[in-house]
């Protein structure tokens, strides 16, 4: 019953990061603010983090990197990798250290999109352009804070699947 359980809760976070990804590119559907939309998957990743364990949440983080990576059409691997390493972080931490509450999801998430959104910006506009400063404040720093509010919704909906499917682990 728990390894089917397990399948069950893995499946479920897939079709998750799969309907956040087409909700988050479908054009309109959600209200751009200050010209930026949210990243659903990177939010909703971290969350799965806390709840998995370490292989899990680090192979729901390189799924959800895979998602931003075919979104954005930059670099391919790029946010795979980082957000693999991050959940991977994120899942070590809350075994060892942190309790899995929404002050704890809330906080993850203001590190772990800080991360994924600062390595953006650094490897895409530092590096290359002679203006960095301005695609930080005009672009980065509004889908930062925009992704931010929905950590909360998203951690009580993976914390209502995750107890209505526990693993035993």
């Amino acid at each position: 019953m728990r390894d089917l359980n397990r399948i069950i809760r893995s499946l479920a976070y897939i079709l998750e990061l799969l309907v956040l990804f087409m909700l988050q590119e479908t054009p309109g559907l959600l209200p751009p603010v200050y010209g930026v939309r949210p990243v659903l998957v990177l939010p909703a990743a971290a969350v799965i983090a806390m709840l998995e364990d370490e292989t899990g949440a680090m192979a729901f983080g390189v799924a959800a990197g895979l998602f931003c990576d075919f979104g954005y059409s930059g670099v391919l691997g790029f946010h795979a990798l980082v957000m693999g390493v991050l959940c991977f972080g994120v899942s070590l931490l809350v075994r060892a250290f942190l309790q899995v509450n929404p002050v704890t999801a809330v906080l993850v998430g203001i590190g772990v999109l800080g991360v994924m959104f600062g390595a953006q910006w650094l490897f895409f506009y530092f590096f290359n352009y002679s203006s960095p400063g301005y695609a930080l404040r005009i672009h980065y720093i509004p889908k930062y804070f925009y992704t931010l509010i929905f950590v909360p919704l998203l951690y009580l909906v993976n914390k209502a699947l995750a107890e209505s499917l526990p693993s035993g682990a």
